[in-house]
Formats: structure tokens, C-alpha cells, sequence
């Protein structure tokens, strides 16, 4: 058992046994700051360079940036499988996906009945519940409440599932989950319990429709360009050449809103098509070819994109607000995060999957009252594997051994740890599919990163260097020059492999087709 796990294993026995002593009645859960509520505030492909907390020149988020200018900014939040499904199987187990069985999002089922989190935080008192996006098939479990969208969701009017029960919503996915949790918070949760609620929003996911109200919340501006939005994929392999995820030829016209969502009322119909209709005959009349094309179709990517994250920005505010005027501000943990990084036009693309910077970075910000200085930066490797045995720790509850994740409350209350990662591993599985990114497992540390392609007609190798080449345009393997790092980081590769049982061949249920359990 590692020192941190022993620790709070010690602690918890040791403050329940102070708490067995005490004559008078023990304060009640939601005000005992050994036993802190947690606010999981969790967005779906919401890129980091989208949150003015890390970079201001797209979007403000001034609500999302009051987590961080009130608690820590990590700016190293890295995802061991960057893909919707896979990690929030990871953030409920603290386990990579091929020891929690959710390997990809095509033939992928939630096994409800292994070890999670809340599970372990229900069974030690705290009341729990999701309100949201699940995407993991199965049912919830370990939740006294959970009411989800279905599969993806919709943006308007959805259909939702609450405790088995499907209801009917009218209005925007967004404002509905902000006001669920606000809900629940107000009239159904339990005072003298602690409580874990993960809200769960669907936006800014595919296809990125903004809330009604924020249609013309960019006054039709032109964005900034990345420096990559037209690269050729020189300097590197088949696979970046070869995927199917670009926004010159992958989106479609109901990604461009060239086409309207199907469940539209007629008064969301009339907003709709009074923004976008005038919009879209002046493209039409226009008829941009080629980068002009592309150009057209980045900037309305833009507004769409950036126009649904403006509610999630508002729902945290507004989630915010409710704590600070009940008073359980002061004793309640809240994160903000997100399922992975996505790609902005970075070299042509949206979408995540890669190993590559902008989709292996997700955001994480945590503000913890009394405990986490304001304003804080933390560059170390760290992961939503680590997000269960966190909330566990700072519950004063043991991590189990079979979590593969480390509790991130040294780092949240400023303690340098000699013994933190210094390297992280990342394997994606999901080829053939959507997007067609081929399989790779990799390496990462603070400067490079080592990635192997594999299976079913590829097998090669990479080596990026982020010092030399921060954009990650070129493959340095096999040039002399790294040829001691490129040996380095195979043993290091080999030797997490071997640390974290990942098996010699991929499990027969990550496998899409005909040989992989339930394939569709």
C-alpha cells in the first residue's frame, strides 16, 4: 500500500474513532469539514483552449475561471483514452479502460457492478447523484439519484431518464441539467449527509447548437486562425494522413446548420431560422471554394462550438451562486472538467482521440475552501484516473489498492511530492470507427512523447518532441540525435505496460467487428 493510501486509511479510522468518543450529538455530515461535499461539474469535449482560465483569446468563461482564480488551475490534466465513453469509466473506477472493460464508444457496455467511487462514498454515508450525460450504456449504479439523457442526448427538448423513469423536457439540454442539479440541491438532498453530485452536460458535443438566447453572442465574428489549420501532415505517418476528421471534408451540413435539428418547436424554428437563415443564403450566394471554404465552415465551427459553451459557463455561475447563498460554499469541493481535450481547427481538425496535445489535455480546475490557495498553477502529470481516489481522500476514506490512480489532495494543498509520475501512459482503441484514427499506445512525459501505431494494417512508430516542436508537426524517431531518448522511453513504455497489466494483446471486447463482444 503506497504512503498516501495508508494515510488516509489511518486517518479514517482514527477520526472515526475520535468521532465514537465525542458526548454530544456529532455535527451533521454537510457541515463536517473532514467529510466535504463535492460539486463534479463535467462538460462534454470541452477544449481547454476554450476556458479563458487558460486561454482568453477565443471565449470568456467568467464563471468557469472563478473555480480557478478561487482554487488551482492544472495544467497537465492528461487522459488515458481520449473518447467520450472510456473516460468516464475511468473517472468512476480509477482504473484504464482495459482493466474497467470500457474500451470504446461502438460496442462498449458498463459493467454497473464493479467498484466505483461513489459506490464507496455511498457505502461511507454521503448521498450521491448524477444529473445528465451518462453515455455508458448501462444504468447508473452507486447513485441514490440519477436522472441522464439518453445515449448522446439532444440540445432541445430531450427526452431524459430519471431513476428508470423516462420524462419529457421542453427547452435547452443545458439550462434543464443546471436546474435539475439546482433542484436536487434545493429539495431533494439530505442536510445531515455529505453529498456527491456530478453534473454532467452534454455541450459543447457534436453538433455544437448553441442555446437559442446566444445565437448572435460572437456578433459574427472572425476568429483567429491556428497556425496548423491547413496542414499536410508532412513529417508524419499514415495515420495522420489517413483519418477521417478534418473540417474540410468530414462535417456535414447539420454540423454547418445548413440544416435545422429536427425537434424544434415553431417558436424555436422561428429563432432558428431568423440567425441563420439570412446567414446561410449569403454563404450560398457567396460559394466559397476551396481555403476560403474552409474558412467559412472554421468560423461557423466557432460560433456554434463556442455558443454552447456560454450556458454551460452560465449553469456553473449559477450553481456557484446557489452554494455561496445556502452557505455550503464553505464546505463543498467543485470541479470542473471535462471528458477529454478537442480539437479547435488545430491542424485541420476537430473531434479528440490522439495522443497529441489538444486532444489528451483536458481542463481541470478544483477550488477547495480553506484548503487550496486561490490562484494556484500545478504543471505535474496528473489525470482523471486520479479524479476517484481524490474525492475518496478528501472524504477521509481508503483507496482501494485496485485503483490505479493517486489522490491529488497533496498537490491541491500546495505539498511538493517527490514521487509523482513523471511519465503517463495513453492507449486508444477504437479503429475501425468513426473518425478513423488508428490504434496507438504511447508514452507521454513533461517533453516527449513515444507513440507506437498498431493493428490492423499499420505498425510504426513516432517520437515527438514538444520543446523542439510544440505544435507536434514532426516525427524525430530513428534520427540519431534521439536515439538515447528513443531507447529511454521504450523502457519506460515497457515498464508501465508491465506496472499497469495491460495484456500483450488487446482484450477480445475492445476489438469492433465480428470478433468483438456485442458489435454493432
Amino acid at each position: 500500500m503506497n504512503s498516501i493510501k495508508r494515510s488516509s486509511l489511518l486517518l479514517s479510522v482514527f477520526g472515526f474513532a475520535l468521532l465514537a468518543y465525542v458526548p454530544e450529538r456529532a455535527p451533521s455530515y454537510g457541515a463536517d469539514p473532514s467529510r466535504p461535499n463535492i460539486l463534479f461539474v463535467f462538460s462534454d469535449d470541452h477544449a481547454y483552449q476554450a476556458i479563458s482560465a487558460y486561454d482568453a483569446k477565443l471565449l470568456q468563461t467568467p464563471n468557469i475561471d472563478r473555480i480557478a482564480e478561487q482554487g488551482m488551475r492544472f495544467n497537465r490534466c492528461l487522459v488515458p483514452n481520449s473518447i467520450c465513453g472510456p473516460s468516464r469509466a475511468t473517472i468512476l473506477t480509477g482504473k484504464y479502460n482495459h482493466l474497467n472493460g470500457f474500451f470504446n464508444n461502438s460496442n462498449s457496455r458498463f459493467d454497473g457492478t464493479q467498484m466505483t467511487f461513489p459506490k464507496l462514498m455511498q457505502k461511507a454515508g454521503y448521498q450521491t447523484a448524477i444529473i445528465g450525460k451518462w453515455h455508458l450504456v448501462t444504468d447508473p449504479t452507486g447513485f441514490d439519484y440519477w436522472e441522464i439523457l439518453p445515449g448522446q442526448g439532444v440540445y432541445y427538448n430531450p427526452p431524459m431518464i430519471r431513476d428508470g423513469e423516462r420524462i419529457n423536457h421542453e427547452g435547452y439540454t443545458t439550462d434543464i441539467i443546471t436546474n435539475s442539479a439546482i433542484d436536487w440541491l434545493k429539495n431533494q438532498r439530505d442536510s445531515d449527509k455529505p453529498f456527491v453530485l456530478m453534473c454532467q452536460h452534454k455541450a459543447p458535443h457534436r453538433p455544437w447548437e448553441p442555446n437559442l438566447k446566444y445565437l448572435g453572442h460572437d456578433g459574427d465574428r472572425k476568429y483567429p486562425e491556428p497556425d496548423t489549420l491547413f496542414d499536410d501532415y508532412s513529417g508524419r505517418g499514415v495515420a495522420e494522413r489517413d483519418q477521417d476528421m478534418t473540417i474540410e471534408k468530414t462535417m456535414n451540413a447539420r454540423d454547418l446548420k445548413l440544416t435545422p435539428p429536427p425537434n424544434l418547436t415553431p417558436d424555436q424554428q422561428k429563432t432558428w431560422d431568423a440567425y441563420y437563415e439570412p446567414r446561410n443564403e449569403a454563404f450560398r450566394k457567396a460559394d466559397p471554394q476551396g481555403k476560403d471554404l474552409v474558412r467559412w465552415k472554421y468560423n461557423r465551427y466557432m460560433h456554434d462550438y463556442l455558443g454552447s459553451i456560454k450556458s454551460v459557463d452560465e449553469g456553473v455561475g449559477r450553481l456557484l451562486d446557489y452554494l455561496k447563498e445556502t452557505g455550503l460554499d464553505k464546505n463543498t469541493i467543485v470541479v470542473y472538467s471535462s471528458d477529454q481535450g478537442f480539437y479547435l481547427g488545430e491542424h485541420g481538425w476537430f473531434d479528440k482521440r490522439w495522443i497529441f496535445e489538444e486532444s489528451l489535455r483536458t481542463p481541470l480546475l478544483v477550488r477547495w475552501p480553506g484548503v487550496t490557495k486561490p490562484g494556484s498553477v500545478n504543471n505535474d502529470l496528473v489525470s482523471n484516473l486520479d479524479f476517484g481516489a481524490t474525492f475518496l481522500d478528501a472524504a477521509g476514506l481508503p483507496v482501494p489498492e485496485e485503483m490505479q490512480g493517486r489522490s491529488l489532495v497533496p498537490l491541491l494543498k500546495g505539498e511538493a511530492v517527490q514521487d509523482w509520475r513523471k511519465s503517463f501512459y495513453y492507449h486508444y482503441y477504437e479503429f475501425p470507427g468513426p473518425h478513423s484514427v488508428r490504434k496507438h499506445y504511447g508514452v507521454v512525459t513533461d517533453r516527449y512523447k513515444l507513440v507506437h501505431f498498431y493493428e490492423p494494417d499499420v505498425d510504426y512508430w513516432e517520437l515527438f518532441d514538444m520543446q523542439a516542436d510544440p505544435k507536434e508537426l514532426k516525427s524525430f524517431y530513428g534520427q540519431t540525435a534521439y536515439a538515447l531518448v528513443q531507447q529511454r522511453l521504450k523502457g519506460e513504455l515497457a515498464r508501465l505496460r508491465q506496472d499497469l497489466k495491460v495484456p500483450d494483446q488487446d482484450p477480445i471486447e475492445s476489438i469492433i467487428g465480428p470478433r468483438g463482444r456485442g458489435a454493432r
